[in-house]
């Protein structure tokens, strides 16, 4: 059972995004409470994207939000964040990534395939969207040295080991450090939300603290 903390302050930082329309500026703030321990908040910083997308991260590390019809994403890293390692070439050092999929646009077929991987009883979507010849063809089951912590049927956390390919790899490149992720399924779309964490090892004690700030967030979007 994970302890309850009081809240405590943490600094906000708003991150400007880019996209497939005019650049969006960084939202405002100043700070916010969240219940975790007074020595974490000292080390870490809210970070939010404008199109909403939150995360815990190491203070004084750089920022960048991207949005497009297939979803939105949130970048997190200690050196500023160069746009044209997204995507196929990745990243291959510290990053915190945060990734929102939309199950019904172009996002269609990443939701599908994390689906396939983790989510075995929302299959029948990754097979839907086969069918409709609209990705795929997709591979089931986990791979196989992902360690995988199920929370419940739509939330799942994972490790992909060092020098390792996994699901933690679909979207940034291995190295000599793991990398913690968290999978969700949120609404009735269902939409993916996926947490990538890998920190340089004198912070990878905040891991578990931001994994479980994420977990928090996901889940209260999710109710509403």
């Amino acid at each position: 059972m994970r302890t309850k903390q009081a809240a405590v302050s943490v600094p906000f930082v708003g991150c400007k995004s880019d996209g497939q329309s005019e650049p969006r500026e960084a939202p405002k703030g100043t700070h916010i409470s969240l219940p975790i321990s007074v020595q974490a908040a000292r080390m870490v910083a809210s970070y939010r994207s404008p199109e909403g997308l939150t995360v815990l991260a190491p203070r004084g590390w750089y920022c960048l939000g991207l949005f497009g019809s297939g979803g939105d994403s949130l970048y997190v890293a200690p050196q500023p964040i160069d746009e044209s390692r997204i995507g196929q070439s990745g990243f291959a050092g510290p990053i915190i990534e945060i990734l929102h999929r939309f199950g019904n646009t172009s996002g269609r077929s990443d939701v599908a395939a994390i689906i396939a991987r983790v989510f075995p009883a929302y299959k029948n979507f990754a097979s839907q969207v086969m069918e409709e010849g609209l990705g795929g063809p997709f591979k089931f089951g986990p791979y196989p040295k992902d360690a995988l912590t199920y929370r419940n049927n739509r939330m799942v956390e994972y490790r992909t080991p060092a020098q390792t390919e996994g699901l933690g790899t679909y979207w940034l490149k291995k190295n000599g450090s793991p990398i913690d992720r968290v999978a969700m399924l949120v609404g009735p779309a269902p939409d993916v939300e996926l947490l990538s964490v890998r920190l340089t090892p004198e912070l990878v004690g905040l891991t578990s603290v931001i994994v479980q700030q994420f977990e928090r967030d996901a889940q209260r979007s999710d109710l509403k």
